[in-house]
């Protein structure tokens, strides 16, 4: 909404019947604003002009002071009306944007509490309630009342005369009202409310927004129009941000599905995942499967990119690589050049990290090889360590693809730790600190848990990342397998 048009809608919002003068002699002061320029004070006057009699200032005419008044209002309600754009405006969340919509909304229409309600009419969702004043139990108490009755209600349900705002000046004295409504209004003591609808041309109508009054009132005509057009712009950002939503759940969704939706169950070792997503979806993922003679096999590994085409490859990967685990596990190091040839193959333009690890876990025998993936870290009570493994190259980087596996054994009641580098990354350390941290993580993990690999897991993710780290946003996905060998 740019100034001239804005000003052009408060031209058509201004009272009529109040005379303007365009030709006025000076021009108005405005916000306070004084057009003349005074003299300097040490200047002296010459003595011609000072004999002469002080000439008493005009006043100033009704017509030009109104007109002062309504262009100072027009201003202040232009400021405010940019600054809570902008606020709503620097919200990358969706939940962030509907609760500065309905503080920006209870501060124009002169209100203490509120909702919004978003719900989508093309059934697509996502579908939630955001309180302002007003606790859970207080929105439990509003969705008690039927639906039909309430102006949310009508507004989501498209009813008559629903389209535009619903002002209920005084709740408690309109005949009919339903007396659910009339229980839960003076339960939560508001007396009376003003909705609008949030709608776009484009999205059509995503939801409703109601601000209620502790007292019998409604918001003016100047406060309505305020409303009018904040509404109208912030709408169009909520909307862009549910397509966003409904994106980053998509790609979630399309990533959960790829990889496994539970892990075997192999005597001798317990296993637990935890996998955490970019909202763009990434190409990191694990991998468990039981193989023949009582032998398990672990993969983690990491495509390069992101987007539904990293999280494409990887599903191609991780397929091919479970493959190639049947049919040759016991070699690491084959089943990891098979999955080079292929990548070079179908992916030119592409690399990948992996590592496969083929267990026996009644010897309790790990033997292991890697493609430029960050090394296991061994969990025990004796010990703390990484796993030496041997330096090699991504795949997909090189023409022919191939390094020395290695082989350990960890001990009764230790639990190997494989991750990806997210992980690592996602600290904003540079990488030996990242590994100093996550060493240092591991060691801390307490006796009491020692024997739950989940809960290993997850003290590793908490530590490494503190302070909400591992579940914010991020452009790097995170992935650990835990494998705790009895």
């Amino acid at each position: 909404m740019g100034v001239c048009d804005a000003f052009g809608q408060y031209e058509q919002y201004a009272p009529v019947g109040k005379p303007v003068i365009m030709n006025a002699p000076h021009l108005p002061k405005v916000a306070g604003i004084d057009s003349t320029v005074p003299p300097p004070a040490h200047t002296v006057a010459p003595a011609s002009e000072t004999a002469a009699p002080p000439v008493p200032a005009a006043p100033v005419a009704p017509a030009v002071a109104i007109l002062q008044d309504r262009l100072a209002g027009w201003v202040s309600d232009l400021t405010t009306l940019h600054e809570l754009t902008e606020r709503v405006a620097r919200t990358a969340d969706r939940d962030d944007a509907l609760r500065e919509i309905v503080r920006a909304g209870a501060a124009l229409v002169g209100a203490r509490r509120g909702l919004i309600v978003l719900e989508p009419a093309d059934g697509q969702g996502p579908d939630t309630t955001i309180g302002l004043g007003l606790a859970h139990a207080d929105l439990g108490h509003i969705e008690t009342v039927p639906r039909s009755v309430t102006s949310y209600g009508r507004i989501l349900d498209g009813l008559p005369d629903a389209d535009s705002e619903i002002a209920s000046p005084d709740l408690l004295s309109e005949d009919g009202l339903d007396p659910r409504h009339r229980e839960v209004a003076a339960r939560l003591g508001y007396a009376a409310s003003y909705a609008v609808p949030l709608a776009t041309s484009a999205a059509g109508r995503l939801g409703a927004a109601v601000w209620l009054y502790d007292e019998p009132a409604e918001p003016g005509e100047r406060q309505r129009h305020l409303i009018g057009l904040y509404v109208r712009y912030a709408t169009e950002h909520l909307a862009r941000l549910t397509e966003l939503e409904r994106a980053r759940c998509k790609v979630a969704t399309i990533t959960e599905e790829l990889l496994p939706s539970r892990l075997p169950r192999v005597a001798g070792v317990q296993l637990a995942a935890r996998h955490r997503t970019g909202p763009r979806g990434g190409g990191d993922w694990y991998d468990a499967l039981p193989l023949p003679e009582g032998a398990l096999g672990l993969a983690v590994g990491s495509v390069t990119g992101a987007g539904p085409s990293a999280v494409a490859a990887m599903g191609r990967l991780r397929a091919s690589l479970r493959a190639y685990a049947v049919m040759e596990g016991e070699d690491p190091v084959a089943v990891l050049s098979d999955l080079e040839l292929l990548l070079r193959l179908t992916e030119p333009a592409r690399s990948a990290t992996a590592l496969f690890a083929y267990c026996e876990p009644a010897l309790r025998k790990i033997v292991l090889a890697g493609a430029g993936h960050a090394p296991p870290l061994v969990i025990g009570e004796r010990r703390t360590e990484f796993v030496e493994t041997s330096l090699s190259a991504p795949l997909g980087m090189l023409a022919c693809w191939e390094a020395p596996s290695v082989e350990f054994s960890p001990e009764p009641g230790e639990t190997v730790l494989l991750y990806t580098d997210g992980l690592l990354h996602r600290t904003g350390d540079a990488m030996d600190r990242a590994f100093a941290r996550l060493h240092a993580a591991a060691a801390s993990v307490p006796k009491s848990i020692r024997d739950d690999p989940g809960s290993i897991a997850d003290h590793v993710l908490r530590t490494v990342l503190p302070d909400g780290l591992d579940a914010v946003d991020s452009r790097e996905d995170v992935v650990l397998l835990a494998a705790r060998f009895d």
